[in-house]
């Protein structure tokens, strides 16, 4: 009975979450205390882990929540039930947008809106760049994080020009932290 209580708790969930995990904490509080299977504090304790730890908030406790209460089997179905109905949509807008693309209307609309997201992505770029080199509030300038720009900047670029793929992203976020790591300790 208690698998079944673990798939249709989450499955609800899963269902009703909008908006994020942050958005979902409610719902899920609400199905667990529900059904009595952690209480508030232990639920909050799990919130706190979940958000540090990789991977979904709501992947997590679903995970938590069913281990906790049916072993690897019920981590299996709490996890599996929690993330169904979003493989289903996912699944559904695939086949959707896979005619809907061989549209000339929806292709149109696609290459008018590739610009704008280009446009956002660097805009939020610039800001950051601007953000973290200059203090707005108090007006200063912060010499190592320009130099640290700078330098990510020359790296990834040179490495376009040398391999002509340019360097992964990844390595490039490593890089950056291992800089910053000894920049400001």
């Amino acid at each position: 009975m208690i698998y079944l209580d673990l798939f249709i708790g989450f499955l609800e969930v899963g269902l009703f979450s909008f908006g994020g995990a942050y958005a979902a904490i409610p719902l899920i509080r609400d199905v667990v205390l529900a059904y009595g299977w952690i209480d508030e504090q232990t639920l909050t304790y799990m919130i706190a882990v979940s958000e540090s730890t990789p991977g979904p908030i709501m992947i997590n406790l679903a995970t938590y929540v069913g281990s906790e209460k049916g072993g690897i089997l019920g981590a299996v179905i709490a996890t599996f039930a929690v993330v169904l109905p979003a493989f289903i949509i996912i699944i559904l807008l695939v086949r959707i947008l896979a005619s809907a693309l061989k549209n000339s209307y929806v292709k149109a609309v696609l290459d008018t809106l590739k610009p704008c997201i280009i446009g956002i992505i660097m805009a939020t770029g610039a800001f950051m760049v601007i953000e973290n080199v200059f203090t707005l509030s108090n007006l200063t300038f912060d010499l190592k994080s320009a130099l640290i720009t700078l330098g990510l900047a020359v790296v990834y670029y040179g490495s376009r020009k040398m391999t002509k793929k340019g360097m992964s992203p990844l390595l490039l976020i490593g890089f950056s932290a291992i800089i910053g790591i000894i920049a400001y300790i």
